[in-house]
């Protein structure tokens, strides 16, 4: 039987087969992560402890890992700042559906509620982040409490939270813990008069396009197969892109401002729209409801017609709805709406997202070239990270999917800053799979410490810092409101001279002409390594569809830049993106 309360949470994670913990030791922590000590670790059963540099980064970590393996991580923070710390990584893992547990150790249960030093109220704080958020200050509650915890994350899935005061996780451990009891996921079927009054409002449609997102995941052949039945296009969202877009014959690319290709034309010229396993939230990429019948298949009722208007909602699993629906529609022999999609996707991937993907003669290095080299030196089986940004952009665009390959990010929460601590945790929970950071310098700035922790383990992750020295996409964001841009350009640095200090395999670069030898050289290396490259600060990321007031806040803005004495600048970011723009 455990001695302590301390070694009984160590147990039930143990139970619950969680191997490590991502945090930062410290004062009200220490009884905790002394169990840990005592475990013996995993190598001999127990648990391990990963020791991070910033307990932000701990939750991030726990959020990639979580997401990636579909089972519960843990990570950790001290009373007071420590665990304030977490609550952004939190945010991002819950809102993302990660099985996440954090333990937030408090001040000594006697003092609290005395304005105590380091005295916050985590059991408040954590709420809005969680599906569970307790605080335990006794022995026989605590097991139970622990359980509970375990459970709401893994079943949420989303985050719980435990508070524990220093002093309370010392007490005698009073009661055996219960066994956490794990079943495999469910499926949910629809309501078979729903379904069939989707399935003629598809058959009433003349043409139909999909709209698939994350809840698509699982479900690949079933959503193609829907797709060549309807003789439908497929558009995607970011988090839906690595579900759908790989061996897909009927892909048309993405909407939103990270967009490319037809998709936005996909389901706006559609009769029908079939939202398929997504909560989009940008209602100005989607259709009007007025003008376009939109249904939807989801496994969460909340979801259904949150953002846009639902003539048609269902409430189920997306492969047992497909599955249903294919039995109830008729298939459509009108190829016409399918290949006037394919054609104008293709003629985009050409003109717009195939600009400046080969080498160019001069620098800077546009960052398209970069990302379109890294994809094709990745492995297949590869986990990507990308910072929220541009990074994002070039991720969404340019990352080719897989079956194999994972793309992570803060797609939900849009936290700076995630993809290193998220390519650790992926590294971690997958010693030998190759994983990939697509780093920008903002981002990798905020918590460029965590360059110490990759050192510390000896992980062999790889990070690529696309470089321009400013805010890419608030950037663009300021351009297409009428501002001109301000406070986002930043001093130059030498990431990779910051690296190579660290203990990293570092290189920077400048000429697109090395380029490509300098990316096969960090893939090679067996350790960490990290590619600094140096693209042009100016480049934009345009979306599929341009508005008229889009094009007048940039027109706005560029007039203002002039009228400042920006002249020069207003002359290069147009050479910069020249072959961006519209029939050039």
């Amino acid at each position: 039987m455990a001695r302590t309360i301390a070694d009984q949470l160590v147990a039930q994670l143990i139970d619950a087969g969680v191997d490590h913990i991502y945090g930062i030791v410290g004062d009200s922590l220490n009884p905790i992560v002394d169990a840990v000590r005592r475990s013996g670790g995993k190598a001999k059963g127990g648990i391990d402890w990963i020791h991070v540099r910033h307990e932000e980064s701990a939750a991030f970590m726990a959020a990639a890992e979580a997401q990636l393996t579909g089972k519960l991580a843990v990570c950790a923070g001290s009373c007071g700042p420590g665990n304030l710390h977490l609550i952004n990584g939190l945010y991002d893992a819950h809102r993302s559906g990660a099985p996440v547990l954090a333990i937030a150790s408090h001040i000594p249960s006697a003092q609290i509620g005395s304005g105590y030093f380091q005295e916050t109220h985590p059991e408040r704080l954590f709420v809005e982040c969680s599906n569970y958020c307790e605080q335990i200050l006794t022995s026989r509650q605590s097991p139970r409490v622990v359980n509970s915890a375990l459970r709401h994350a893994i079943a949420g899935p989303g985050v719980s939270v435990i508070v524990m005061p220093g002093d309370v996780a010392e007490f005698e451990a009073s009661d055996a813990f219960p066994q956490l009891v794990l079943t495999a996921p469910a499926t949910l079927v629809p309501d078979d008069a729903d379904v069939r009054r989707l399935a003629r409002a598809i058959d009433d449609a003349e043409t139909v396009a999909i709209f698939a997102g994350a809840g698509a995941a699982g479900a690949h052949d079933e959503v193609i197969a829907f797709a060549e039945r309807l003789k439908a296009p497929i558009g995607h969202t970011l988090r839906g892109k690595q579900w759908v877009q790989y061996d897909n014959p009927y892909d048309v690319g993405m909407t939103g401002l990270l967009g490319y290709g037809a998709a936005h034309a996909g389901i706006h010229d559609a009769d029908l729209v079939l939202l398929v396993g997504t909560d989009f939230p940008y209602e100005q990429f989607l259709p009007d409801p007025e003008k376009v019948v939109i249904a939807q298949i989801d496994t969460d009722a909340s979801h259904l017609g949150r953002r846009v208007s639902v003539a048609h909602p269902v409430h189920g699993d997306v492969r047992t709805t497909l599955a249903r629906l294919s039995e109830l529609v008729a298939p459509k022999s009108d190829r016409g709406f399918l290949d006037r999609m394919l054609k104008k996707h293709h003629k985009l991937l050409d003109t717009v997202v195939g600009t400046y993907t080969d080498v160019t003669a001069t620098a800077p290095i546009h960052p398209e070239y970069a990302i379109t080299l890294i994809d094709e030196a990745a492995a297949n089986d590869a986990v990507f990270t990308a910072d929220t940004g541009m990074g994002n952009v070039w991720q969404a665009r340019y990352v080719t999917p897989a079956p194999d390959r994972r793309i992570i990010g803060s797609f939900v929460h849009g936290s700076m800053a995630n993809a290193l601590p998220h390519a650790i945790g992926a590294q971690v929970a997958y010693p030998d799979r190759q994983v990939v950071a697509i780093a920008g310098d903002g981002g990798l700035s905020m918590l460029l410490g965590e360059l110490i922790t990759a050192v510390a383990y000896k992980l062999p992750l790889k990070v690529f810092v696309f470089n321009n020295s400013t805010l890419g996409l608030v950037k663009l964001e300021m351009l297409v409101d009428g501002f001109p841009s301000f406070g986002v350009d930043g001093p130059a640095v030498d990431f990779a001279g910051i690296a190579e200090a660290i203990g990293f395999h570092a290189e920077r670069v400048d000429d697109p002409h090395a380029l490509k030898d300098a990316v096969a050289t960090t893939f090679a290396h067996r350790g960490p390594a990290l590619l600094d490259i140096v693209t042009d600060p100016r480049a934009l990321s345009l979306p599929p569809a341009i508005t008229g007031e889009q094009v007048k806040g940039f027109a706005l803005a560029m007039s203002k830049t002039v009228l400042h004495g920006g002249a020069a600048e207003a002359v290069a970011m147009a050479r910069s993106n020249v072959r961006h723009l519209p029939g050039l």
